[in-house]
């Protein structure tokens, strides 16, 4: 399997205080030739954060070689119509570069309910959505009677470059999430997990992909992962904890974390590998222009050696 590494601006997006952050960055993979380059899903913080769809159309148009995708977006709170049509549109105008990741939101009920949607309800109007929009990208003249969506005889235009539609790759580290990936995604895309579960959830996809009689592409598995490269792995640890998203409190961070020099972050990402993920985004665990310095890093030293054909 080939190893594609992308990458997603800092922990928390930082970047609010210069609108030409994000050109920059586009213009970093390029230079490097990283895959891909995501963006992740807020819409209600105190934290700066760029809304995803819209801020995807600016990377489409600034390069005409990468990937993008979001990382993930929050489907419940979105209308499925309305984001088909939307990623469509991406697709089309960047020739079949877009690809949308999907979850079932963060955990937080204001959200929910800013968004006037039930957060108990998530996870069935994330399966029906991804069916309907699968629908709307191969079918003309839809009609959807579902518990949360109806639709009579509708179409949307364009149809998708990418055949026979852009592949929706599902978030989440639970076995409940890479159940879903089996049985109505396309590929995984999962953070903080270690390699023994990725290994685990791997198996679990594709055995429900079968039950399902789905396939699944043997490298559409894929881990965000938080990196820092430092010469001193201890000064690594204790700079980046402060950055990292979500700390699990079963498992310290520097478990699903690459840290360290230039080959303790590549002996990680081969650990990856072997346990069956080929598809990377990489997240600098640091703030700022500190995070351009971090993909400069990555791009010169680390990409290289993954990035062989």
């Amino acid at each position: 399997m080939s190893v594609a590494i992308g990458y997603v601006p800092g922990a928390y997006g930082q970047g609010g205080d210069d609108p030409d952050f994000l050109r920059r960055l586009v213009e970093l993979g390029d230079r490097y030739g990283y895959d891909s380059i995501w963006l992740s899903d807020r819409i209600v913080s105190d934290r700066f954060s760029l809304e995803p769809m819209v801020a995807l159309s600016m990377v489409a148009a600034w390069s005409d070689r990468m990937k993008f995708g979001t990382s993930v977006l929050a489907l419940p709170l979105r209308n499925p119509v309305v984001l088909a049509k939307q990623i469509a549109t991406l697709d089309f105008l960047s020739q079949g570069r877009c690809f949308p990741a999907v979850g079932l939101g963060g955990e937080e009920i204001e959200e929910y309910e800013a968004c006037g949607v039930p957060k108990e309800d998530r996870s069935k109007r994330t399966d029906e959505a991804i069916t309907l929009m699968r629908r709307l990208w191969e079918e003309d003249n839809v009609t959807h009677e579902g518990q949360f969506f109806t639709c009579h005889n509708v179409s949307i235009t364009p149809k998708t470059c990418f055949k026979p539609s852009p592949p929706v790759w599902i978030g989440g580290r639970s076995p409940a999430a890479a159940r879903r990936v089996g049985r109505v995604g396309d590929g995984w895309l999962v953070s903080g997990a270690t390699t023994g579960e990725i290994s685990h959830g791997r198996d679990i996809v594709f055995e429900t992909a079968d039950k399902y009689e789905r396939e699944i592409e043997e490298d559409h598995i894929g881990m965000l992962l938080g990196y820092y490269i430092c010469p001193d792995r201890d000064k690594a640890v204790a700079q980046t904890h402060q950055y990292v998203t979500r700390h699990r409190p079963d498992v310290n961070f520097t478990e699903y974390s690459a840290l360290g020099d230039v080959d303790d972050v590549s002996e990680v990402i081969q650990r990856y590998v072997d346990a069956g993920a080929s598809k990377f985004v990489v997240r600098p665990l640091c703030a700022g222009e500190e995070s351009v310095e971090q993909l400069n890093i990555m791009g010169e030293e680390i990409l290289p050696r993954f990035h062989t054909t």
